[in-house]
């Protein structure tokens, strides 16, 4: 199994960056999928969800409006989708996958975002 986020980099105020997370060795169309993001002295913190079915989606209150996740089902990856980006929005961004009977998931390594001048 793995999960394996891309796109983070760095990009001034107010720009914009799309994460990738491609999946393999599970049933992509079974698990919702989320990202989260852990800032230096922070805990990790959920930024969004998809459903399996794409049904329903979730945003944390601080990126509602500017982030957009979602998913394609033939490559098995998740997107985020993230615009007018803040400094607040620096942090590892992690792809994770689970089930209600699998709560903790699967986690992806992380993929660094910086949003300076």
């Amino acid at each position: 199994v793995t999960l394996v986020e891309s796109g983070g980099g760095l990009v001034q105020p107010g720009g914009s960056l799309t994460l990738s997370c491609a999946a393999s060795g599970f049933i992509f169309s079974s698990y919702d999928m989320n990202w989260y993001r852990q800032a230096p002295g922070k805990e990790r913190e959920l930024v969004a969800t998809i459903d399996s079915t794409s049904t329903r989606k979730n945003y944390a209150d601080s990126v509602k409006g500017r982030f957009t996740i979602s998913r394609h089902y033939s490559k098995k990856t998740v997107y985020l989708q993230m615009t007018n980006l803040k400094p607040e929005d620096t942090a590892v961004y992690y792809c994770n996958g689970r089930t209600n009977r699998f709560v903790n998931g699967y986690w992806g390594q992380g993929t660094q975002v910086n949003v300076s001048s």
